[in-house]
């Protein structure tokens, strides 16, 4: 996880966050991932200190499975938050991550020029990553409305979002985001890097031992 700055132009653009934390955690006994600690932090509270630098306009958790334990945590964080979260519940998270997405997106109040949308299993992410992806952004050719990070042919995440290709995906009822990646790739824009944190999260047992993370 990269500990630099926001740049001064990048500051500049108006970034929402959806973060998705709505899984059962099921290959980790249940446990939820956004509660795995790292350094004696939970990822979602590594995240949330991580993006704060950049002064989101919004921050949006779409919780499901482990709901009444991420309320708690998110209430812990909170309190130490310039930019709060804001949680969504998914009532029927059995119906996988893109429910999660719609409803995140859906959700949306605030103004924003791009949004990113992030898992919460995922502990390299921090500032330098956002800050690749934003700079990324800034470097788009016209037309490019999505920024998605690709490490040796891999797609990684989080994904950036322009509010028109948002705004885009929310006027066509269920489609989500990959979906509508899928169907205009021409408003893709593929950020080769070499960061391996697009790529790494947290699936087993043995990814928590590799990422020196713990339940409790």
């Amino acid at each position: 996880m990269t500990s630099s700055s926001p740049s001064t132009q990048a500051s500049h653009l108006r970034l929402a966050v959806l973060l998705l934390a709505a899984g059962e955690g099921s290959r980790l006994g249940t446990h939820p991932k956004a509660l795995l600690r790292k350094d004696g932090q939970t990822l979602l509270r590594l995240f949330s200190s991580a993006i704060q630098g950049f002064t989101p306009t919004e921050y949006v958790v779409v919780t499901g499975f482990h709901a009444r334990a991420m309320e708690l945590e998110v209430e812990n964080i909170n309190s130490s938050l310039a930019h709060p979260i804001k949680v969504i519940q998914n009532p029927y998270p059995e119906r996988g991550q893109a429910s999660s997405v719609r409803l995140g997106l859906e959700s949306l109040k605030g103004e924003f020029d791009v949004l990113l949308v992030a898992l919460s299993d995922q502990p390299e992410i921090g500032v330098g990553e956002v800050q690749e992806l934003l700079d990324a952004f800034l470097r788009r050719e016209s037309g490019e409305e999505i920024i998605l990070p690709m490490v040796e042919g891999r797609r990684g995440n989080p994904v950036l979002f322009s509010r028109k290709a948002i705004a885009e995906i929310l006027a066509t009822p269920h489609v989500v985001c990959r979906e509508y990646m899928d169907a205009h790739p021409d408003k893709v824009r593929a950020m080769l890097t070499s960061n391996q944190a697009f790529v790494m999260d947290v699936d087993t047992p043995e990814d928590i031992q590799h990422h020196k993370l713990s339940l409790i």
